[in-house]
């Protein structure tokens, strides 16, 4: 836990957060039960509508990162505010409406095998309780944007894993969340289905949603020219506007 200086510190800092920050960390550490920090000091702040790319090897503490914004986690030390809430502050009872925030997209697309594609989607309305008449329009309309309107009666076995990983897309879009964060949303496609999921990432920042991309794609990272944060042993190394996949001994 923070000591009271340390704490005064960062509420003081906190203040300063500006109404167009979507996600901001303060001197943010996570250490597990072994006590080798997975996190240490990290500061962060995102802008409303900004595409982002973190990177990094294995172990450099992407995993934990976004496990500590979905508050699957707390943090050890700091703070974190997402979209105006205080996450270590939030009651256990608060979590599930707090993640509505957020769309979620993994590298196993995380489908319902017994479920069609319809029936996927509309999956992540009923949990908001949406009316009927609402998701029989919504879920169509979600559909057309990632380009599987004529399958929504399919099953995920009869799809390819480019269309799977775009119904998880609209599963994780149709409640209209302000951020999206995307956790190798790549790694099990080919190139062709990598680059046409990640065209649909940069359309949907597009139109005002922040995205977060954890990924290895070299390629991808360094044709795009976002913003990229590379970490390494539980620190950012490097943040650059219009970056791309660095290196570090």
């Amino acid at each position: 836990m923070l000591r009271t200086k340390d704490k005064k510190r960062v509420d003081k800092k906190m203040k300063k957060v500006g109404s167009d920050e979507i996600i901001c960390l303060d001197n943010v550490s996570k250490s597990y039960s072994t006590g080798a920090p997975a996190l240490n000091g990290i500061n962060l702040r995102v802008k409303r509508g900004e595409f982002v790319f973190i990177v990094g090897d294995s172990g450099s503490g992407k995993s934990t990162l976004i496990k500590l914004l979905l508050r699957e986690l707390t943090p050890t030390e700091g703070r974190i505010v997402v979209n105006g809430t205080d996450v270590e502050k939030l009651k256990r009872r608060k979590v599930p409406k707090f993640r509505r925030n957020m769309g979620v997209v993994f590298q196993d697309f995380r489908l319902l095998k017994d479920r069609n594609v319809y029936e996927n989607v509309a999956f992540a309305q009923r949990i908001i309780q949406a009316p009927t008449r609402e998701i029989r329009r919504n879920v169509p309309a979600i559909l057309s944007t990632v380009g599987l309107a004529g399958k929504y009666k399919a099953k995920p076995k009869q799809l390819s894993g480019g269309e799977q990983q775009r119904v998880a897309l609209a599963r994780a879009l149709i409640n209209k969340p302000p951020i999206l964060l995307a956790d190798e949303p790549t790694g099990n496609l080919d190139p062709k289905n990598s680059w046409d999921i990640m065209k649909l990432l940069e359309q949907i920042n597009q139109n005002g949603t922040t995205v977060l991309i954890v990924t290895h794609n070299r390629e991808i990272v360094n044709a795009m020219q976002k913003r990229v944060i590379t970490m390494k042993k539980g620190v950012i190394v490097s943040d650059e506007e219009k970056g791309g996949y660095i290196d570090e001994d």
